[in-house]
């Protein structure tokens, strides 16, 4: 099913082609001597009966056209991207990115030049795989000048043409050729296409810190992140990207471990797994990938507590728990587990991991303002004394009766001694 005007099975069935915002964007550019297409991911999702996700529009409009047409059927044209012919058109609060049929003319590996036309064939050829190459009017018929159909079906990512000569576009689609084949391949990669990668990784240099670091998140997330991961480990291209250590056992033990607790994937814990050991990791992780101050203090978390989390009793889970917080003490358990090794059912880990949904740790009720009415001064000493007074607390096991928390602020004061 090749050629320029093959046409494979259609999207009949798909309800959003039909009615809403893609809808209506279609009806306003697919007449009047232009054309107007889905394309893309959204056409290869619906192929395999996912969710369409971003839905992207081609057309032979030029963006200008594009824009006065929008406004003059009453939507709301915003011109993000023209020099590549983008324009994002808003439907019912919606934004659709619409892109002028295209050909690169000249590119550094990190950016192009084009010149807009009207051949959809030329156009499919310019994208990165085969199973982005698909289009789709809006009466369901779908386009596929590739060969991509077949490639769908077998479950293959394979560059279209040359996998060199498409890398040298954008070096960015070395990461993407194994972010691809983690969610919609099977086997091993496409052979080709990982010689080339591997041939041109030095390209990797070319792009910014925070296009790798998206890149590699949206990888993280995939359904075989865990075996893509393998591969890349296997043939040193991960370490390159990261810089040191990655460790793709664990990460595929975390997938699992997150899938079997019906936790959403979480490509910050999964990147702790796969390439932090210490506060050390943490740091230059924050610094080769652009990481946002968030997501690095997670993962100095991960690395400061995860050895000390696989073997803690249960008093010392609480604490942490109460240390931490629910969200940072369940991302230094499932790390911990990920990176223990111990089976994922044992009783003493599932006591871990429940432990936020049976236990809500309570503030402190210690104040400082106890500890000045029993004599102290505003001061650092205060502050020693608060600091203990907390800590005693803990040990005791958190208790809340008036009469423990006397006895602690009594001994802390020196006017005492704890039971």
């Amino acid at each position: 099913m090749t050629g320029s005007t093959a046409l494979v099975p259609s999207l009949a069935g798909a309800a959003w082609l039909f009615d809403g915002p893609p809808a209506r964007v279609l009806a306003v550019l697919d007449r009047d001597g232009e054309e107007a297409r889905v394309v893309g991911g959204a056409v290869r999702n619906a192929l395999m009966g996912q969710p369409p996700g971003d839905i992207d529009i081609a057309t032979t409009a030029t963006p200008d056209e594009v824009m006065r047409r929008a406004l003059a059927a009453g939507l709301k044209p915003v011109p993000t991207g023209l020099d590549h012919g983008t324009v994002t058109v808003v439907a019912d609060g919606v934004g659709i990115e619409v892109t002028t049929l295209r050909q690169d003319v000249e590119t550094d590996g990190r950016r192009a030049v084009v010149a807009f036309g009207r051949d959809w064939e030329a156009d499919a050829r310019r994208r990165d795989f085969t199973i982005n190459a698909f289009s789709a009017d809006r009466t369901g018929h779908v386009y596929d000048p590739i060969g991509g159909f077949d490639d769908l079906a077998r479950r293959r990512v394979r560059f279209i043409g040359d996998p060199v000569t498409r890398i040298r576009e954008d070096y960015l689609r070395i990461l993407r050729f194994f972010r691809f084949h983690a969610g919609y391949g099977v086997g091993a990669p496409d052979a080709a296409g990982l010689h080339a990668c591997l041939a041109e990784r030095a390209g990797l240099a070319k792009l910014s810190r925070e296009r790798i670091r998206l890149e590699l998140m949206k990888l993280f997330k995939a359904p075989d992140a865990g075996p893509t991961l393998q591969v890349m480990a296997e043939t040193g291209l991960i370490h390159a990207v990261l810089g040191g250590i990655a460790t793709p056992i664990p990460f595929a033990r975390l997938a699992a471990i997150e899938a079997a607790q019906g936790l959403a994937p979480d490509p910050v814990r999964r990147l702790a797994v796969l390439a932090v050991r210490i506060e050390e990791d943490a740091a230059r992780l924050h610094d080769r990938l652009r990481l946002a101050n968030d997501e690095t203090r997670r993962l100095t978390r991960i690395a400061a507590h995860w050895r000390h989390a696989i073997a803690m009793t249960v008093e010392e889970a609480r604490t942490l728990l109460y240390r931490l917080g629910a969200p940072d003490y369940r991302d230094v358990v499932l790390a911990a587990l990920a990176m223990s090794g111990d089976a994922a059912d044992a009783p003493s880990w599932a006591d871990r991991l429940d432990l936020p949904q049976r236990w809500t740790p309570q503030p402190c009720p210690i104040k400082a303002a106890d500890l000045m009415a029993r004599g102290l001064k505003p001061g650092p000493v205060l502050g020693q004394a608060l600091a203990q007074a907390e800590a005693a607390w803990i040990a005791a096991g958190f208790p809340m009766a008036p009469d423990a928390i006397a006895r602690i602020i009594d001994a802390t004061v020196g006017l005492g001694c704890p039971e």
